[in-house]
């Protein structure tokens, strides 16, 4: 019923928002073109930035090239390897951080004295590691998304309601009934929320290791294309990263969002005013969930 409103988030509103997406970018582009064919020079310098055409231009020619699907498909498999990796260590890690006193004793000042260097300042540590700089890549990649995913699974975990697993506790339940069952449906909202920020940092690391020491990838051909002067190839990939950014990204939250199909949804925003008094249905106390979180403080690992 919500759809046929004028402020429902279906029908017309729908077309609309997806109009105004797609009107955002080609006025991003248009303005891009104009900049460039004028060569404008305020402050910014466009003079020596490729046009529109031209990025279309060499985009068009190296889609074409075998070299192109190549890069692609290597960039690709670091990032599914490196990413993979880190979430499932990272959840391990993080879950048991949450919930454990000898873990968190014993990983959280690693965590917190690791974190905060930036991942692609671990390059001389891969070089020295490991043997080959594919492997270094994705070890890059790894410790990139790593800490995203261990500290909002952290966070997700401490801050559940203690009453579901006094409640899988008082019937009967075991550990892993309790992990399973509770503590991990209960964190899954945080935990994709570090996967959906842990992709991008990924993208970021990996783009950037493969400028540095990688033989093949988009962002080594990105900065091949830099040093030969090739300023459109630089765009097209540029461009390339950005798209598969978007589309990693859009497929983690795309799974999360059905992961957790069975959590309640806050209700369709509606119009303020009459209409939205005669649409909103009649309160109902809605079924309660393991994923409901506590709004008090979190609480300290206990075991």
């Amino acid at each position: 019923m919500s759809g046929g409103l004028p402020g429902g988030p279906s029908g017309g509103t729908g077309a609309v928002r997806r109009l105004v997406r797609v009107a955002s970018l080609a006025g991003a582009l248009g303005l891009w073109q104009l900049l460039t064919a004028f060569d404008v020079e305020l402050w910014l310098r466009f003079e020596q930035f490729p046009t529109v055409v031209e990025v279309a231009s060499a985009f068009a020619d190296r889609v074409g090239t075998e070299a192109y699907w190549q890069d692609l498909g290597h960039s690709l498999r670091r990032i599914a390897v490196g990413f993979l990796l880190a979430a499932v260590l990272g959840v391990a890690a993080g879950t048991a951080v949450a919930r454990s006193r000898w873990a968190a004793d014993l990983l959280g000042p690693l965590v917190e004295v690791v974190r905060p260097v930036p991942a692609i300042a671990l390059v001389p540590v891969a070089i020295l590691l490991l043997p080959t700089n594919e492997q270094g890549i994705v070890f890059i990649t790894c410790a990139a998304a790593l800490f995203p995913v261990l500290v909002s699974t952290r966070h997700a975990v401490r801050a559940l309601s203690p009453v579901w697993e006094e409640a899988v506790l008082t019937m009967g339940g075991g550990r892993g009934r309790v992990l399973f069952s509770v503590v991990l449906p209960g964190a899954l909202p945080g935990i994709f929320g570090g996967l959906s920020v842990g992709i991008g940092v990924s993208w970021i690391c990996v783009i950037s290791a493969e400028m540095i020491s990688g033989e093949y990838g988009v962002g080594y051909r990105t900065w091949q294309d830099y040093t030969v002067v090739d300023y459109p190839g630089v765009f097209v990939g540029m461009a390339t990263i950005g798209a598969l950014g978007w589309l990693t990204s859009t497929a983690v939250e795309s799974l999360g969002r059905r992961v957790t199909a069975w959590l309640p949804r806050p209700a369709d925003r509606l119009p303020a005013g009459p209409a939205r008094v005669a649409a909103a249905p009649a309160p109902a106390v809605a079924p309660r969930s393991p994923a409901v979180r506590a709004t008090a403080p979190e609480k300290e690992p206990v075991r």
